[in-house]
């Protein structure tokens, strides 16, 4: 598994772990260096934009898990 595969998949853990009814889609390519992730509740969708750095950086670097963790929080938070 690549760099970018381990931070996709640490990032699902991440949203599972706060919601597991949510779904998740992560392009397979960030646009200007940001992901736009979107994530559903039912009939609720939220798009998020996370720098493909801290999705890199996110299952190793404790710092970008919690502003991440925090993004994904306000998110779902909103749905």
């Amino acid at each position: 598994m690549d760099e970018m595969e381990a931070g996709k998949q640490k990032f699902l853990e991440v949203v599972q772990g706060i919601d597991g009814a949510v779904q998740v889609v992560i392009p397979v390519t960030p646009s200007n260096s940001m992901f736009l992730i979107s994530l559903t509740k039912g009939p609720n969708r939220k798009f998020i934009t996370v720098p493909e750095d801290d999705i890199l950086d996110l299952p190793h670097e404790a710092g970008i898990q919690t502003k991440v963790t925090k993004t994904i929080t306000d998110a779902i938070g909103a749905l």
